[in-house]
């Protein structure tokens, strides 16, 4: 479990939680004012986006361990199992967004610091928060294969979305461009990405905390 009394901890927690919701309503503003299907729809590929949703559960994962952290949402999240899992999943759309997506397109105006908050800065906030006060005690290298499961899932989700309305969020799972056999590989290569990272920082806790032993 993570303390949550210090001024430090306090601060990280309000500054990504202000952060975060305000990026999350901007690209939700944003996506309905330049839509090209309905709201309904539109608002259906909002939330069909990793980066949303990851932003999402950083979001209301910061906001319970500032608001409630004695809850039961704030003792879950409060677990460094479920705050590592976490950081796996916002350094993952930091990643593939700077190292792929960035050069695709070039956002203006409030989009530009959207974006940016989005993909580059909620996941620095968050990667921070974790080195600095996340408990490393306790995580084990076989804790990983849970956290592959949201992923997974979302892989899934994609598919048969895509599969219906012939939307697809990212270019590197267009089933329609790709075909699937492409897109099962690209797939493979983002579980592996996931499970690498997710290892990586076991052992960084494990290392970090042998340091403090």
């Amino acid at each position: 479990m993570i303390q949550h009394s210090t001024r430090r901890s306090s601060f990280y927690l309000t500054v990504t939680a202000v952060l975060g919701w305000f990026a999350l309503a901007s690209q939700l503003y944003l996506i309905i004012q330049n839509r090209v299907v309905s709201v309904a729809e539109t608002i259906v590929r909002y939330f069909s986006f990793f980066t949303i949703l990851t932003n999402l559960i950083v979001a209301v994962c910061v906001t319970v361990l500032l608001l409630k952290p004695n809850s039961k949402w704030g003792r879950w999240f409060s677990k460094s199992t479920t705050l590592t899992a976490i950081t796996v999943y916002i350094t993952i759309v930091g990643v593939v967004y700077n190292v792929i997506l960035r050069f695709l397109w070039k956002p203006q105006g409030l989009q530009y610091v959207t974006d940016e908050l989005l993909h580059t800065i909620i996941p620095l906030l968050f990667i921070l928060y974790w080195f600095l006060f996340v408990p490393k005690k306790g995580l084990q290298y076989k804790q990983f294969l849970p956290w592959l499961i949201y992923p997974l899932l979302y892989v899934i989700y994609t598919a048969i979305h895509g599969a219906i309305s012939g939307y697809y969020p990212y270019p590197f799972i267009n089933v329609t461009e790709l075909g699937y056999g492409k897109v099962l590989i690209n797939t493979g290569g983002l579980l592996l990405a996931f499970s690498m990272l997710s290892l990586f920082l076991i052992a960084v806790a494990k290392y970090m905390n042998r340091g403090k032993a």
